[in-house]
């Protein structure tokens, strides 16, 4: 059921920001600008983002045996795959792919949009998320945050 759990997690959350608002944004709204065929510069970086994030809800499932969602939370440290270089690749990669679109789709609104959710993840990691996992995990997340930083993937200190 775990998979199940994810994909609907997958469908709701990131779908919401990825797919669904988007979507509304890019028909209720103008706000283009014109990158002609530069604009397709944008699709592998979709496809990046989307990857990694996909790459997280396994890592997530595998790994920590939870989901993407608050309510169903891994129940260990992931600490493989991307989390290695960073400790928010699944944050990172929305965003990521949320560039690739407003360069696909060239929309100033979809560039406002990854603004407000950039400020959004970052208020919930640092507000809720880190303090909820150092009470969670206590030793093993404080040397992981340590070793791995927030938010500029790189090779782990340790």
């Amino acid at each position: 059921m775990l998979w199940l759990r994810s994909v609907l997690f997958t469908l709701l959350l990131p779908g919401s920001v990825l797919l669904w608002v988007p979507l509304w944004i890019s028909t209720q709204t103008g706000g283009t600008f014109e990158l002609g065929p530069a604009r397709w510069i944008g699709l592998p970086v979709l496809i990046i983002g989307a990857g990694g994030l996909l790459r997280c809800i396994w890592d997530f499932g595998r790994r920590g045996k939870g989901t993407l969602a608050p309510v169903d939370p891994p129940r260990f440290v992931v600490r493989t795959g991307l989390y290695r270089v960073v400790r928010n690749p699944m944050y990172l990669s929305v965003l990521i792919a949320l560039g690739g679109e407003a360069l696909l789709f060239p929309s100033s609104w979809l560039i406002v949009w990854a603004a407000i959710v950039a400020t959004a993840f970052h208020v919930f990691v640092v507000a809720y998320e880190e303090p909820e996992l150092r009470r969670q995990f206590g030793a093993p997340y404080e040397a992981y945050c340590r070793a791995v930083s927030r938010w500029l993937p790189r090779r782990p200190s340790s």
